[in-house]
């Protein structure tokens, strides 16, 4: 059996569609028909192997000697099957950071970026949070309604980026058209060049004037970093403290306003914040479909043959919803995928949860009678092979809590050393149903429009 069908095989299902994004678990379905690993199109030409069973995608995870994170093995980009400019490149393509690297490379480069994010004190950290959620909680209070995504849960973790890696405010736009672009597949080669030179900007600036923030930290590490290296370990730090962020925040939020197992407990003071999290980590996590390996030679597992070079995708979605799995218990239990596993596992699994659940309960605590403004099926969600994410969340509130919200005084200042605070400009009027796509809806926050 092979994991690569020829063109127009029914199994060959794509990861890129509309239908997807819409009910990802209706196509894993019917790829576990197929077994453990199947075969799909990542964009129009790419094609890889989806790795859907959790035993399979733990052997693939913890078996680094057989399963490469070097994208430069992918012999379908390096024969020109795959186009350079093919959207999904930018997320796949090779750079010099802990995510494409193995062994001693892989483990140098980690290193310095784990050594710095343990000097962030959770304190601090919680402090930059709660004042970056009640600066944009003030913003929506008074309109009775807004969009939770590009009005809350994409802007906070950029506030909260901007100030740990002591990235001046001037810089926010740029980073923003350039993440985005590269998440959702616009003009993908522009958007990484634009992100790249923001951030060897701010590479240039942190050398020349250090401060207490982690890009500097990561410049005094002992491993001594080029500033290419620098670059693209932000670009890592930067990926995985934005789009999955943000996605975990209005995922989870999403469900604490429309299952009853949450919902119904939040205007009694009881806000299941942390169980919730752990059902969105397992049923939804923010990056469905990455983890991406490379078979350092031809491999057979379960009748399947992996070919040397072709790209493995891991499943963290479909893992962690396998039949196979014994226990639905959900609440407390930490042994989902959502943050992968093995020696790549995510180095900043608890700074990401400490935000989701602070920027959800602070929320929730100022907005309690917040409800959704449409039913929760009619919820659209962002097309893209790798992660699960809403293109908006629209809530309503009533008029008598705007009002006594809008009283409450914003927290005294975090008492730490920062760097210059992003201004929050006035806000947009609540979107339509049909909302704006949500890079611009972010690089308007920036605008100030």
């Amino acid at each position: 059996m092979t994991a690569v069908p020829p063109p127009g095989c029914p199994a060959h299902e794509s990861l890129y569609d509309p239908e997807f994004a819409a009910d990802p678990a209706s196509f894993y379905r019917r790829l576990r028909a197929v077994g453990p690993i199947a075969p799909v199109e990542l964009a129009p030409g790419v094609r890889a192997s989806l790795v859907l069973g959790y035993d399979a995608a733990l052997h693939v995870l913890r078996s680094p000697e057989t399963f490469s994170k070097d994208p430069r093995r992918w012999t379908d980009l390096a024969d020109g099957t795959v186009p350079p400019d093919s959207p999904v490149v930018p997320m796949m393509m090779y750079r010099p950071n802990a995510l494409f690297t193995d062994g001693e490379e892989h483990r140098r480069l980690r290193g310095v970026i784990t050594d710095s994010l343990d000097r962030v004190d959770p304190n601090t950290l919680r402090g930059y949070i709660e004042a970056s959620a009640d600066t944009l909680i003030d913003r929506i209070a008074p309109r009775g309604g807004a969009d939770l995504l590009g009005e809350y849960a994409q802007v906070l973790p950029l506030l909260v980026f901007n100030r740990l890696f002591g990235c001046p405010a001037d810089y926010g736009e740029r980073l923003v058209e350039g993440m985005s672009g590269i998440f959702d597949g616009v003009d993908a080669e522009k958007a990484n060049e634009l992100l790249a030179t923001t951030l060897l900007d701010l590479v240039a600036l942190k050398r020349a004037r250090p401060g207490q923030d982690v890009t500097s930290w990561m410049l005094a590490h002992p491993a001594a970093l080029t500033d290419e290296e620098m670059v693209h370990s932000l670009v890592v730090l930067m990926g995985a403290g934005t789009e999955p962020q943000q996605n975990l925040i209005a995922n989870g939020l999403r469900l604490l306003l429309s299952d009853d197992r949450f919902a119904g407990t939040l205007s009694g003071g009881s806000l299941p914040v942390e169980d919730a999290l752990d059902e969105v980590l397992w049923t939804d996590p923010p990056m469905a479909n990455y983890a991406v390996h490379y078979p350092v030679h031809d491999v057979v597992y379960e009748g399947v043959t992996l070919r040397a070079g072709h790209p493995l995708v891991v499943s963290l979605a479909a893992a962690n919803t396998d039949p196979a799995l014994t226990t639905d218990q959900r609440a407390g239990n930490r042994a989902h995928l959502a943050w992968s596993a093995g020696p790549h596992s995510c180095p900043a699994q608890s700074p990401a949860r400490l935000i989701a659940a602070v920027a959800v309960e602070k929320l929730l605590d100022r907005l309690p009678d917040i409800e959704l403004a449409v039913p929760v099926g009619e919820l659209q969600w962002r097309p893209g092979p790798f992660h699960r994410a809403l293109a908006a969340l629209p809530v309503t509130f009533p008029t008598a809590q705007r009002e006594r919200v809008a009283a409450v005084a914003l927290p005294a200042a975090v008492a730490v050393p920062a760097p210059e605070p992003v201004r929050v400009p006035d806000p947009a009027p609540v979107p339509e149903r049909a909302p704006r796509g949500w890079a611009a809806k972010l690089r308007s926050w920036w605008r100030g429009e």
